[in-house]
Order: C-alpha cells, then sequence, then structure tokens
C-alpha cells in the first residue's frame, strides 16, 4: 500500500465557505493523527466585495483569521504543527503578506470588466458560458487557462491550487468535452507556462468528495501529461470541514505512482520539501 502524508494545507474554516472552525478542524487533524495542517482561508475579493457574504474573508476578517490561527498554533505546538496561509483569487489585488503559505488559485474568468465565477454553480457556468462568451464554452476555457497561466506570476503562489478548476460542473463531458484539441490545447499551454515557475499542482480532491467529480484536479489525464514535463505535486482534500481532511489520499497516492510520481511535496517552516511516496 502506497504512503501517503498525513498532512493537508488547503483547508476552509468559518472565516471564509469552510462549514467548521479553526479550532474543529485541528481536532479533527488530531484525531485522524494529522502531523500538520495548513489553513488557507479565501482572501478578501477587492474586485468583488460582494463575496464576503458568500465565500470569502472581510479585511477585518482576514486580521481575526491571522491572530487565531496563530494563537491555535501556539496552543497545539505539541500535538501538530499549523500553518497560517491564504488562497489568493487571481483577480484580486489584496496583500498576501503576514501569511507563511500562499494558494494560487482562479475562480473567476475575468472579460470586459465582468467576472465569471466558473465554480458557483452549473447554472452560473452556463449563464457565463452564454453571456460572456456567445455560447462558446472553449472560448471561456480558453480565458480561464490564460489567467491561470499567469497565477503564479500573479497571486506569488507557494503552489497552485486546482489547476482545472473550470470542469468542476463537467461531469460527463456536460459543458464541454476536456479532450477536444481546443481544450487540450489550452490547459497544456497554461500547464508549460507553469512549469517555468517551478511551482508544484496540487491533486485535489475536494469535489471527489462532494461528489462532483470521478477523478481530482487535474484530471487523471493532465497528471499524465504533467509527470511527461517532469512536474512536481502536492495532495490536498480543499477542507471545508472535518470529515473531508485528507479524502482519498491513500488513493490518490496510489494513482500517482501508477502514472509516475514518486514523491510529493509537503510544506516545513523551511518550505517546500519532499515526501517520498
Amino acid at each position: 500500500m502506497s504512503k501517503f502524508p498525513k498532512m493537508n494545507f488547503h483547508t476552509h474554516t468559518t472565516f471564509c465557505d469552510g462549514k467548521e472552525s479553526t479550532e474543529s478542524m485541528i481536532q479533527a487533524a488530531l484525531a485522524k493523527d494529522f502531523t500538520r495542517l495548513g489553513f488557507s482561508g479565501h482572501c478578501f475579493n477587492d474586485f468583488r466585495p460582494q463575496d464576503v457574504e458568500v465565500w470569502c474573508m472581510s479585511p477585518e476578517g482576514t486580521e481575526q483569521y491571522i491572530a487565531e490561527v496563530r494563537a491555535l498554533a501556539e496552543k497545539y505546538q505539541d500535538g501538530i504543527e499549523i500553518f497560517c496561509g491564504v488562497e489568493q483569487d487571481f483577480c484580486a489585488s489584496t496583500s498576501t503578506e503576514g501569511f507563511d503559505y500562499v494558494v494560487g488559485s482562479v475562480h473567476y474568468v475575468e472579460k470586459g470588466g465582468m467576472y465569471y465565477c466558473v465554480d458557483e454553480s452549473p447554472e452560473i457556468l452556463e449563464w457565463s458560458i452564454k453571456e460572456g462568451f456567445g455560447g462558446d464554452p472553449y472560448a471561456l476555457t480558453k480565458r480561464f487557462f490564460e489567467q491561470e497561466a499567469e497565477v503564479v506570476q500573479k497571486t506569488n503562489a507557494t503552489f497552485i491550487g486546482h489547476f482545472d478548476l473550470v470542469t468542476k460542473f463537467n461531469e460527463g463531458n456536460r459543458f464541454f468535452n476536456s479532450m477536444d484539441q481546443r481544450y487540450r490545447h489550452a490547459a497544456l499551454t497554461a500547464m508549460d507556462a507553469l512549469m517555468e515557475t517551478g511551482r508544484p499542482f496540487e491533486i485535489n480532491t475536494g469535489a471527489m468528495y462532494r461528489g462532483l467529480r470521478k477523478e481530482p484536479y487535474p484530471s487523471v489525464q493532465l497528471l499524465k501529461d504533467l509527470h511527461e514535463r517532469k512536474g512536481e505535486i502536492l495532495l490536498s482534500s480543499d477542507s471545508h470541514d472535518g470529515a473531508s481532511l485528507g479524502f482519498a489520499f491513500e488513493e490518490i497516492a496510489k494513482l500517482a505512482k501508477e502514472i509516475g510520481f514518486r514523491r510529493v511535496k509537503v510544506l516545513s517552516k523551511d518550505g517546500l520539501e519532499d515526501f517520498i511516496l
């Protein structure tokens, strides 16, 4: 059986759109014998401040979040190593100072000053394709991956979050065919650009936990493409509740080994280090 790290660095709490408090998530991690846990609250979306009501932190909430994570890291230091990170949206211009690490993510496709969310609901995605891209899903995915190609440059990400999030509601190719050359070209062009940054791509099991996808982000095909390019990976459960922490990590570690990956990256106080599978 493959080894896998009992750690997660993509974790949300009630400070943003998570379902449980910071301390509750730590206690859930301890119950699962985790040795490290990183929190990554959604940054304040200064380009869409109304998102505070839906899923991101407010400026004041961000300060409270940092203070609480730091205090709990000290409280639980003998049992688990706690990191205070942020999930920084591509479209945001808020500061990432004061955080241990950054998850760089694309949630919106910007066009003509409008921000079209790709992961809010199937209905919003369908509306976005029609309203913003003339009904052409490949025009939307092309724009998504154009932004994805620059996510490290824009956010100074420590690792790349859910690379193909645009497929969240596309199970069974509901909106587009992920093997279509238009989609593939856009995705691989972004992957090649991100490879130059040296940042690892997370293998994210969050949508699998929610029953929205049968595969992680990136898809199995894109993980094969990433391995061919000698890319690096990091396991993530994108957890919004304690039960999801480390979801399917054994399965995903086995998949990664079958594809050819022999190590994953994990966070340490000194930065990223290797964990041998």
